[in-house]
């Protein structure tokens, strides 16, 4: 374990971009640990108001100003970072519960299941995945857990499409011609063989489709079809502040910054884990 550990630090200090995205996802996971007990208002974030003090600017009171509700916005930001990575960890991972397993069993069985499940998969990638979230947001409701629902549903084929390629590949190899001519059962050959050997493409997809969704989230919420006041979440801050931009620019410059360094850092991230984990690429970075 320590030799891969450091194998993999090696790898990553060829590329400093990578540890920089490293370092943001572990500030960004701090903070978001931690953010009850960090923010200076956090009566502010469960939708309490002051309107004696709205739209101050910047000041060593309010970090980041307050907004047209006199909530202070840096306890916000602070708090969407929780709500951001919340999102982030539940999206994905619904979108995984899905397409992983109908990945590998179309990969593995081919035929018509194969034929079935695929274009199944087909449909739901004829649509933008932005715009068939907000259909299914709409139909569902405007609220933070449909649309990670919404999210996940147009994310999961994605991921489907990547394991059944795999799938595909790792059924022909010698160790699952071995464990079927030993009797193994269709589920062992599957999820002890096929599945494992087959899911380094999907991780590192996932890893770099976190800031993705963090951002389609964000978008859903600006449009409405998202969080809902008073919750903190990122994108719904900037809409609720975008009409007093010109007056009050604090209220959807920090959410925004917010938004921009959390997407970057887990680009970043996903960028370092692919060549960490890809053997093509590892071998290029290590001549």
């Amino acid at each position: 374990m320590g030799g891969r550990l450091s194998y993999g630090l090696r790898l990553a200090g060829r590329n400093p971009l990578t540890l920089v995205g490293l370092t943001g996802v572990l500030v960004l996971g701090l903070i978001a640990a931690v953010a009850p007990w960090i923010v200076p208002y956090p009566q502010d974030c469960r939708g309490a108001t002051d309107v004696g003090e709205q739209f101050q600017p910047p000041s060593l009171r309010h970090l980041f100003g307050t907004d047209e509700l006199g909530r202070d916005v840096f306890s916000r930001v602070i708090y969407g970072a929780r709500i951001s990575l919340v999102v982030g960890i539940v999206t994905i991972g619904l979108a995984l519960a899905i397409g992983v397993p109908l990945g590998v069993i179309a990969g593995y069985s081919g035929g018509l299941v194969d034929e079935v499940i695929m274009r199944v998969t087909d449909t739901f990638l004829s649509f933008p995945s932005l715009l068939l979230a907000m259909a299914i947001s709409a139909m569902l409701g405007p609220n933070l857990r449909n649309a990670m629902v919404a999210i996940a549903i147009s994310w999961w084929p994605w991921y489907t499409r990547l394991l059944r390629g795999e799938a595909i590949s790792v059924k022909e190899r010698e160790y699952v011609a071995a464990a079927r001519a030993m009797g193994a059962s269709w589920a062992r050959v599957v999820f002890r063989h096929v599945l494992p050997n087959s899911m380094v493409p999907v991780i590192i997809q996932a890893s770099m489709d976190f800031g993705g969704v963090i951002l389609t989230c964000a978008s859903l919420s600006f449009l409405g079809l998202g969080a809902q006041p008073p919750i903190p979440e990122w994108g719904l801050m900037i809409s609720s502040g975008r009409t007093f931009f010109l007056t009050s620019w604090w209220i959807v410059t920090f959410p925004g910054i917010a938004i921009f360094l959390a997407v970057l850092s887990f680009n970043l991230l996903g960028d370092g884990l692919r060549e960490l984990l890809d053997p093509k690429v590892r071998r290029r970075m290590l001549r």
